[in-house]
């Protein structure tokens, strides 16, 4: 059983994510004496024929864009998985793995030094566009970013196609105001999901605890 998951839709994008950890690590060979291993899978076995390569990439994506965030010290000699699972895709596809990542760990209780909010974004001309479909993410030159709200650090941005510099400044301003607004969602979604366990909780207390704790998983829709 996995101890926290959460999935993330974007349009017509769905994703799943699951944590598993801190727990013992499997390999010695792989183990840290003074931090947590983090291993993010590719999903071969769960993701939709096709998108294999891709989530090789963003698995490695992944991994780069959290290790830096995540407390790893907290849990010296332990391993973190996560496990990306493609329901459903039709672009923005590496922006719904970060959001649900976000909160997949936080479900799992495992600390973060902030947030990480995922945006991709194109430039129409001077029109922006934000969580493009699969046609404008053939069509225009586009970048998925990696935002720390709080602080407006960027831990990710992944440009696969040429871009002029001050189109790339001005496309990098819009992430970083609408991380603040992705953000907000997702603390909502934080607090209502815990509102709901506290909940639970106080019912099971009051019945003698003998009918424990539901699950519920966090979601996320835009």
């Amino acid at each position: 059983m996995a101890d926290g998951s959460a999935s993330v839709m974007h349009g017509l994008t769905s994703v799943m994510v699951t944590v598993f950890g801190p727990r013992e690590a499997r390999s010695r060979a792989t183990t840290q004496h003074d931090r947590a291993t983090l291993s993010v899978n590719d999903g071969r076995a769960c993701i939709q024929r096709g998108y294999v390569g891709r989530i090789l990439e963003f698995a490695a994506n992944i991994k780069s864009t959290f290790e830096p965030v995540l407390q790893l010290y907290l849990y010296p000699r332990s391993q973190i998985d996560i496990n990306v699972q493609i329901l459903q895709s039709d672009g923005s596809l590496l922006q719904a793995a970060i959001n649900a990542t976000t909160l997949a760990l936080i479900d799992a209780g495992i600390p973060l030094n902030d947030f990480v909010c995922g945006i991709t974004c194109a430039l129409h001309d001077a029109t922006p566009l934000l969580d493009l479909t699969s046609l404008e993410e053939s069509d225009l030159p586009h970048v998925t970013v990696a935002v720390l709200p709080k602080s407006g650090k960027i831990t990710l941005a992944s440009l696969e196609t040429q871009l002029a510099v001050e189109r790339f400044d001005e496309m990098l301003r819009l992430t970083g105001d609408a991380a603040k607004v992705i953000h907000i969602e997702m603390v909502g979604v934080v607090k209502a999901r815990t509102d709901r366990i506290v909940r639970a909780m106080d019912s099971a207390q009051a019945s003698g605890g003998a009918r424990g704790i539901p699950d519920v998983d966090a979601e996320m829709g835009e």
